[in-house]
């Protein structure tokens, strides 16, 4: 059965009424609180689930105007965070530390000499010292 979110009109409280989809429109829906039926539906978000190449995808598009963000620091922030966020995953704070850094404006040359390991595994330094 559904839950469907509604406010009364009169009391202001916010109450949720499980119906069936026969009885949805058709049963008088009454406040939990006061039992007013000077209710009205409350329209909730909806979550919609994507595919990790759709949410790039749309993340792209939102940037494919972008000619020239690697001298905008700021610019390039909030696309990484973006696609960050489009991702839906934890990020390791290596990457929010680059992005931090690139919103106060520091370039990314500038990320690379204050933090050259940055991006690369342990294996990788291990192979690079031997």
């Amino acid at each position: 059965m559904p839950t469907y979110d509604f406010i009364c009109n009169d009391c202001q409280q916010r109450f949720d009424v499980f119906l069936t989809y026969a009885e949805y429109g058709v049963k008088t829906v009454q406040c939990s609180h006061c039992q007013s039926e000077n209710v009205r539906r409350r329209m909730t978000k909806v979550r919609i689930a994507k595919s990790d190449e759709s949410r790039l995808e749309s993340a792209a598009d939102d940037f494919s105007g972008l000619d020239g963000i690697e001298e905008d620091p700021k610019a390039l922030a909030r696309m990484m965070r973006k696609m960050g966020n489009e991702m839906g995953e934890e990020l390791p704070s290596e990457f929010n530390e680059v992005v931090d850094r690139l919103e106060a404006g520091q370039s990314p040359e500038e990320i690379e000499s204050a933090v050259p390991d940055l991006g690369l595994d342990v294996s990788e330094s291990e192979s690079d010292v031997a």
